[in-house]
């Protein structure tokens, strides 16, 4: 009876914190214009002419780096058995709609705010004020899809094992302040990025991350490995010697599917973080991005090959995508 009671408070606090993001994100929604930058984009384009280019050239990688959600959801779907597909892509689904509002009403502030003491951002909840600007926002949609990125990472490490309220609760802090706080030290003017140490110790340059290797990727990485710690391994995963078991997908198909849009979704993340499209060299990050996704492919399929007598798609697939290995 506890157990059920607890199981029950669980979720009514997890509606609730979903219900408040909500209605607070409406509320906001419609006063945000009281004190706005630039909601037009008209000084935008007086002060910079070329801008629509710039602002077309990282709106459409941004939806290709959104098009990568339905490739994770397809390939855990994949992998998983079939009588947790449901759970599996409603998880998937959770990812990105409850990230969507608490970066909106905390995350983006908390990452690209004026810095404090270079921890913290401390300006643009809600996108209010100063922030309802189009300049600022294209900033926030880009940056959305990378943190839901860097959210999804857990849910394809820990498939078939957490409780959907948890992991309801896990995408919201994830959102509103781990992937925030790392990406403000990194992105926001922080400590990592811009201190003075720092650059002495980069001859001049503080930390780089270009596209999100440390941001997004390690941090869903160590959040996945501390949850895995924390959770365990699925049941039946290994014997009594502690030998491991294969627990077979119960779909290659949806996997494969779901590598090829996550590949497509890389020409998004990686050549659209030069926020330009004046930056010629997205054609140079382009071919750089295919190119190892294939030679990561034909390496795994040659090892496999060579080693059990015939190619292993499954392998081949974490090489190419291994930013969702499980």
């Amino acid at each position: 009876m506890v157990k059920v009671n607890r199981e029950r408070s669980v979720r009514q606090l997890t509606a609730m914190l979903v219900f408040m993001l909500v209605m607070m994100s409406m509320t906001l929604t419609l006063i945000s214009g009281v004190m706005a930058g630039d909601p037009t984009g008209a000084r935008t384009l007086e002060e910079n002419p070329e801008a629509p280019v710039d602002y077309v050239w990282v709106l459409i990688c941004g939806f290709l780096v959104m098009f990568m959600q339905p490739g994770f959801a397809m390939l855990e779907a994949g992998f998983s058995r079939a009588k947790n597909v449901t759970n599996v892509l409603m998880k998937n689904l959770v990812d990105y709609s409850v990230g969507s509002l608490a970066f909106f009403v905390v995350g983006f502030a908390l990452m690209m705010g004026t810095p404090a003491y270079m921890l913290v951002g401390t300006e643009g909840f809600f996108l209010a004020g100063e922030a309802y600007g189009v300049s600022t926002i294209l900033t926030w949609f880009f940056m959305l899809v990378f943190c839901a990125t860097a959210a999804t990472i857990v849910s394809g490490a820990i498939a078939e094992r957490p409780k959907f309220s948890t992991y309801v609760i896990y995408s919201a802090v994830i959102c509103a302040v781990i992937y925030p706080i790392y990406g403000h030290w990194l992105w926001g003017g922080g400590w990592l990025s811009s201190a003075d140490f720092m650059t002495s110790l980069g001859g001049g340059y503080g930390a780089l991350d270009f596209a999100g290797s440390g941001v997004v990727h390690a941090v869903g990485g160590y959040v996945a490995l501390a949850a895995c710690l924390m959770l365990g391994p699925r049941m039946g995963r290994y014997n009594s010697q502690g030998r491991p078991i294969p627990i077979p997908g119960h779909s290659i198909s949806l996997a494969v599917l779901g590598a090829f849009i996550l590949w497509f979704g890389w020409f998004g993340f990686n050549p659209g973080s030069t926020l330009s499209a004046h930056e010629l060299r997205i054609s140079v990050i382009a071919v750089n991005t295919n190119l190892s996704a294939a030679a990561a492919a034909v390496t795994a399929m040659s090892i496999t090959w060579a080693k059990f007598g015939k190619a292993d798609v499954v392998m081949a697939r974490s090489l190419c995508c291994p930013s969702k290995r499980q």
